[in-house]
């Protein structure tokens, strides 16, 4: 086993010369006779033989073959270089030529391209392995793959079949890889990223309206109108917006089996313009004073159960997310710092939020405190202590009092609190730090579950006052900020 020696066809191991001949040339032999005579050391002997027999093949070459270019005034091969490949053209009335490299690695030039090969002996038979077009694989690249297909040999492994092998090999794992397949890979990979609750929207989403169809389809043979046709079907329900999410999750799919290399491109991409747009629509909020003291009286008046009557009172005070809150354990409350700590694995923008707590939420706490501060969560559910109350509580609740979901639902308590505090002259980055809205800066965002605390704080005692002071119907006086 070996590889073809470089600049020509013959194979590293025979006695052909570059002439076709059967001996070598009268200098290579007197070369060997001068060697046997002069060096005592047989290894020291053999490598000099080669040095001359290189030589020799290389006059020969330079003679014979002047369109080989990549030898110098001895004839001894040189390597070939980036320009080289990229300039060389093939001569006026020639079929082909090679240019080698080396160790049996060449550069074939045709009319229609520059095709990388290399010669090598395998079970005493001469191959060739077709390593790839330049220039999709460069010069660097192929002679990796040289030292790749030696290490083979080495081996005793035939390059050409271990290569025919892996594309077998690829090709059925391409068929196995279905969309569904990828699609679980894809949500357990990003389990521990994403909140619970996210990571089971994903997978009730994509298993209720996605996967009956193409689950079980090779993804490779997934294109854009196939999708379409999916999407489609839940756009046709009315259901525009879902319709709209689906084609995004649909997206992260693709774009993770572009990463691990099953396919090449997102077909979705092509998607873009294919279904309806989603409008817009703000969150059912009131930002009327004297309506928001209706309000309040009526959830002061809510007749439930302590737990839930504790977390609709508390819902205006802190106006986080509605997740956020129901979610809320007992270990993230510091009383004596009258704070509430938000872990980042439960947070939006995966970054710890604080919330100054108000005199006010201080009192709602200890009140609650006496039902569920034995266990972890701090609004348990009504069926089990170990799980927060559910995720449609507060709305239920406000629906309860009369309250329309077109007036005000969980989530519009806080375009409530943005709304007046900006009318009130906080300062935009105090109440959009509150709001934990996503920073524009990411150093900012790693580092901001402080920043302008001491102004929040002071913002989120004044909020809770005039919140009362509207509940109780006095004469509201603006809290704007003194600058």
């Amino acid at each position: 086993m070996g590889f073809a020696r470089a600049g020509s066809t013959p194979v590293f191991g025979t006695n052909e010369s570059p002439l076709g001949l059967t001996k070598k040339p009268v200098s290579v032999v007197l070369a060997g006779f001068f060697l046997l005579n002069s060096f005592h050391n047989f290894s020291e002997c053999f490598t000099r033989y080669q040095q001359i027999d290189g030589i020799s093949v290389g006059i020969w070459h330079t003679i014979h073959c002047p369109w080989r270019k990549n030898t110098n005034t001895l004839g001894v091969l040189m390597p070939l270089t980036d320009i080289r490949v990229k300039t060389v053209k093939l001569p006026e009335g020639k079929k082909q030529m090679r240019l080698s490299d080396g160790g049996g690695l060449y550069l074939q030039v045709t009319p229609t391209g520059k095709y990388w090969r290399l010669n090598y002996r395998f079970a005493g038979k001469q191959k060739t392995l077709a390593i790839g077009v330049y220039p999709r694989v460069s010069l660097k690249e192929a002679r990796k793959a040289r030292e790749t297909a030696k290490k083979l040999l080495e081996r005793n492994i035939d390059p050409s079949l271990h290569k025919q092998k892996e594309r077998r090999r690829a090709a059925a794992q391409a068929r196995t890889a279905t969309f569904g397949g990828i699609a679980r890979e894809m949500i357990e990979r990003n389990r521990n990223k994403w909140s619970v609750s996210y990571a089971r929207d994903v997978e009730s989403r994509l298993e209720k309206h996605v996967l009956p169809w193409l689950a079980n389809v090779p993804i490779t043979e997934i294109e854009a109108p196939d999708v379409l046709a999916v999407l489609r079907r839940v756009e046709s329900y009315g259901k525009i917006e879902t319709a709209n999410r689906l084609k995004m999750l649909c997206s992260q799919v693709f774009r993770y089996a572009v990463a691990t290399g099953h396919i090449k491109s997102d077909p979705t991409r092509d998607l873009k313009g294919a279904l309806a747009p989603v409008v817009n629509k703000h969150r059912a909020t009131i930002t009327d004073p004297k309506k928001i003291g209706e309000l309040l009286r009526a959830i002061d008046g809510f007749e439930g159960t302590l737990v839930v009557k504790c977390a609709l009172r508390m819902t205006p005070y802190v106006f986080t997310r509605p997740g956020e809150l129901r979610r809320a354990e007992w270990e993230e409350i510091d009383f004596e710092n009258a704070e509430w700590r938000i872990p980042a694995h439960k947070m939006k923008m995966r970054l710890m939020h604080v919330v100054p707590l108000a005199k006010q939420v201080i009192e709602i706490l200890k009140e609650v405190e006496p039902v569920s501060g034995g266990g972890r969560y701090v609004f348990p559910s009504a069926r089990s202590v170990h799980r927060p109350m559910s995720e449609n509580t507060i709305n239920v609740s406000l629906r309860r009092l009369g309250y329309g979901k077109d007036e005000i639902c969980a989530h519009g308590f806080r375009a409530m609190a943005s709304t007046i505090l900006h009318e009130q002259g906080w300062n935009t980055d105090v109440i959009e730090r509150q709001l934990a809205h996503k920073e524009g800066n990411a150093i900012k965002g790693a580092y901001n579950h402080a920043r302008h605390l001491p102004e929040r704080r002071k913002m989120m005692q004044q909020w809770a006052d005039y919140l009362d002071a509207l509940r109780d119907g006095a004469q509201v006086i603006s809290i704007r900020q003194v600058r």
